[in-house]
């Protein structure tokens, strides 16, 4: 089973896939009617709520934040160790696996590590769907099968308890001994945020139709003349308005006159709503408003690591941590071994760079107090 021998640092490279995943078993599909739609891509479905919410800014800007400190981290792994020093637990880093680097073969690391997240943030579960394994039984590769087109029979949502026995991808029964299940520890947006995400839709729907016009709406008034029915009226306020919205000059006689409203463009675009809807999206979505472009007034940030930090500590943290904990089962790496995401290598840079730039500053104001 590549158990650990006593000082060792290596093993654990697992040799090349030598088996498909496993064959169908029981009342299971694995290599039949249903892995033969894995892969066909013009099946996949991301679902119809998720693309609506990607349709609210702040919503995508939040996806792709998080999604960008995912792909940004590189997947290492180690071993824990007791020191009766220290009396703590202690890590020691480990050659990876094959996978680490790049699960599916077909798409790049990143790509794989944001679509995950991505089904992470929106339905609170993703899966992998164990496309080979090594000798030694553990898996070689994946491929990643949307949360949209996943069912499962056995759980209805929206709050998802354990992984799931009875999966159903396309319509079609998976074993989910070959299935990798991501759990995440907070519920998907599309669930806890469905009022958020509408109104904000909303918001956004009443800024488009206003913005057809940047002429402040009004009102035609009748001062005399012969009173007009409700449809000659309405003929003419459709007329007035079709000649106000191509710039063409509207003519009125002596016995109409037109009255503009207080609706000036900047409140007809309904950026106070949009706004206030946007540090909703922030609450709903986990992620430092600031980040959105939104101001609250009494929080600021010094420089873009520390931006990071807080969209890490604050945000995407917990969805990291649930990927790497779930790829640290047994039935993924062998006992005793885990998988963490390098968090020093993303973080750290930024550090170099800011203390590179102290350094970089102290010549000049020791020249200044010299010249002083």
């Amino acid at each position: 089973m590549g158990l650990f021998t006593k000082g060792e640092t290596k093993a654990q490279i697992s040799p090349a896939p030598v088996q498909k995943a496993a064959a169908a078993v029981g009342g299971y599909s694995s290599n039949s009617a249903s892995s033969a739609m894995i892969g066909q891509y013009y099946t996949y479905q991301e679902g119809e709520a998720r693309n609506r919410a990607m349709q609210v800014a702040a919503v995508s800007r939040a996806r792709d934040l998080h999604a960008s400190v995912i792909s940004a981290m590189r997947l290492k792994m180690y071993r824990e160790s007791w020191n009766e020093q220290t009396r703590e637990m202690e890590e020691t880093d480990l050659a990876p696996r094959s996978w680490l680097r790049r699960p599916d073969p077909a798409i790049p690391y990143e790509t794989l590590m944001a679509w995950t997240l991505d089904d992470l943030f929106f339905f609170g579960r993703a899966f992998w769907w164990i496309s080979s394994r090594t000798q030694d039984g553990y898996p070689a590769s994946f491929t990643r099968l949307p949360a949209g087109s996943i069912t499962t029979t056995d759980q209805v949502g929206p709050v998802w308890f354990a992984p799931s026995n009875e999966v159903y991808f396309n319509g079609s029964m998976l074993d989910p001994k070959d299935l990798v299940q991501f759990i995440s520890p907070v519920q998907g947006i599309i669930y806890q945020g469905e009022q958020t995400i509408a109104t904000a839709l909303k918001v956004e729907d009443s800024r488009y139709r206003n913005a057809a016009s940047a002429i402040p709406s009004g009102i035609l008034r009748q001062t005399g003349g012969e009173p007009l029915s409700a449809q000659e009226l309405a003929d003419l306020a459709a007329a007035f308005n079709a000649a106000r919205a191509t710039n063409q000059t509207a003519a009125l006689n002596e016995f109409l006159s037109y009255e503009p409203t207080s609706a000036t463009p900047d409140k007809m675009l309904l950026i106070e709503s949009a706004n206030y809807s946007a540090l909703d999206i922030s609450r709903l979505c986990n992620c430092p408003p600031y980040l959105l472009g939104v101001s609250t007034g009494a929080y600021a940030y010094t420089n873009s690591r520390e931006s990071r930090i807080d969209l890490w500590t604050f945000g995407t943290k917990i969805y990291a941590e649930c990927i790497a904990s779930t790829l640290s089962s047994d039935a993924i790496l062998p006992r005793g071994t885990f998988v963490e995401f390098d968090v020093d290598d993303f973080i750290g840079e930024f550090e170099e760079t800011s203390m590179a730039q102290e350094d970089a500053r102290v010549p000049e104001e020791n020249t200044q107090e010299q010249i002083a």
